[in-house]
């Protein structure tokens, strides 16, 4: 029987990353449209893109409010997530 999207994964997700430890830094980032980043769902469990999304490179292609707009590609399809800006990475290792 589910119990919810989410329902034993709090183990995976949050292992290293408690909510209240997130730093001002993490929080506050900024990234330019046509960048490569890294969804990195962690800590807290509120707005956190889905765990299916881990680890996934994608690409910025805009900006709602706060949030980014992220195109990922899962299986054969482009998807466009909104993501908050605490959980995306800078791709380290990109050729310019």
């Amino acid at each position: 029987m589910s119990k919810g999207l989410l329902s034993g994964k709090s183990r995976h997700l949050a292992r290293h990353h408690i909510p209240s430890m997130l730093s001002v830094r993490s929080v506050i980032k900024e990234f330019d449209i046509g960048e490569k980043v890294v969804v990195m769902p962690k800590g807290n469990f509120k707005d956190i893109p889905h765990p299916r999304y881990k680890g996934k490179i994608g690409k910025v292609i805009g900006k709602r409010g706060t949030s980014y707009i992220v195109e990922v590609s899962a299986m054969t399809a482009k998807r466009k997530l909104i993501v908050n800006p605490k959980y995306l990475e800078k791709r380290i290792g990109e050729k310019a």
